[in-house]
């Protein structure tokens, strides 16, 4: 039976690169795939992995129709046997019900992609919509680390290395961005509770636990 797939976990835990995996393994098999992305870190239009690997895909905009979309596509000679949903996160909870009418109306598996919560810790709502619905989720088995070396489990927003907690859900940046620019990191929840990124606790642990006294 053709199913809705959920593949979630934090950034940098590879994702992508499953996403990627699976296109090539079902396209050697000669098999066709639909891949929508959005907002991917590559630029529009492109599933990418930060392990260098990149391919084409249908940039999602506003509003449009993910169902109606491949319909038209079937119904003007197209092939798709499955299809792919990257940073589905960023997808509104309406596309990921289409998502799922896909599965059911047009018989293909549909194999989604993204984080799970935002840089609050809140729910993505295209997130939460794939929790609700899917036939199985799975959650990513190879672990992002936190700079203390354990599991991270929390999303990031920083500036300048600062962790920021306001400000628009959806903002384009990467991991280890340059300083000054949005960039995100992943934390455990300790350290996300406490906005301490990497560079943060090494600016603690320079600084001197007693500041000097100037002699008489």
């Amino acid at each position: 039976m053709p199913e809705l797939v959920f593949f979630s976990g934090t950034m940098d835990c590879g994702k992508s690169t499953l996403a990627l995996q699976i296109e090539h393994n079902r396209s050697a098999r000669g098999l066709v795939g639909m891949i929508f992305t959005r907002d991917d870190r590559a630029g529009e239009g492109k599933l990418s992995s930060r392990l260098g690997l990149v391919t084409d895909a249908v940039e999602v905009e506003d509003g449009q129709d993910l169902y109606a979309y491949l319909v038209d596509h079937l119904s003007q000679g197209g092939r798709a046997d499955y299809v792919i949903a990257d940073e589905a996160q960023f997808l509104a909870p309406g596309q990921i019900d289409q998502l799922a009418r896909v599965v059911d109306d047009l018989g293909l598996d549909v194999f989604a992609f993204g984080i799970t919560t935002d840089f609050r810790s809140k729910l993505f709502p295209g997130s939460q919509r794939l929790v609700e619905l899917a036939d199985r989720i799975e959650v990513l088995q190879v672990e992002a680390l936190c700079w203390c070396g354990a599991r991270a489990t929390h999303n990031a927003r920083t500036i300048g290395g600062e962790m920021v907690v306001e400000g628009a859900q959806v903002v384009v940046g990467d991991v280890n961005q340059a300083a000054g620019e949005v960039g995100y990191e992943v934390l455990c929840r300790r350290h996300h509770r406490r906005r301490m990124t990497a560079a943060s606790a090494r600016a603690a642990a320079l600084s001197p636990d007693v500041l000097p006294v100037p002699s008489a």
